[in-house]
């Protein structure tokens, strides 16, 4: 339940960073700017649902330790997207610092760690989240 709030709340964030973007950057640039800036927040969104599962994941890896993989390939397709979508420097930056992140914990998973840190994970998807909101 404690999860669910947590996504709602996030929704609720991103959703007013989305708007605010839209009457920020629509007032001030070009349709091709609002666009890019909406699909960072999208995928920022998705990659933050996608940690959020990938913690679940770790939680219930003993009954099925598939779902980590899945989790983690999720991020990955998440990252892939925002990283084709923007030029934005720090975008980039949070995108291969989560990347590293992702690469640690499957490498970590991969040598038998049933329980990964995923702070470095919670951390970069945070970063990310906060460069592309204005």
């Amino acid at each position: 339940m404690a999860a669910s709030r947590r996504r709602r709340s996030r929704h609720i964030t991103i959703a007013a960073a989305v708007a605010a973007v839209g009457l920020t950057v629509g007032l001030t640039t070009g349709c091709d700017a609002v666009s890019k800036a909406l699909d960072c927040v999208q995928t920022a969104e998705a990659v933050a649902d996608s940690v959020t599962d990938l913690q679940q994941a770790v939680e219930n890896a003993s009954n099925d330790p598939t779902q980590i993989d899945e989790a983690l390939a999720s991020i990955d397709q998440n990252l892939d997207e925002i990283g084709d979508k923007t030029d934005n420097t720090d975008v980039n930056k949070a995108v291969d610092n989560l990347n590293d992140a992702v690469t640690n914990v499957r490498t970590a998973v991969k040598n038998g760690d049933e329980t990964p840190d995923l702070s470095p994970i919670t951390d970069a998807a945070g970063e990310l989240t906060k460069v592309c909101t204005p």
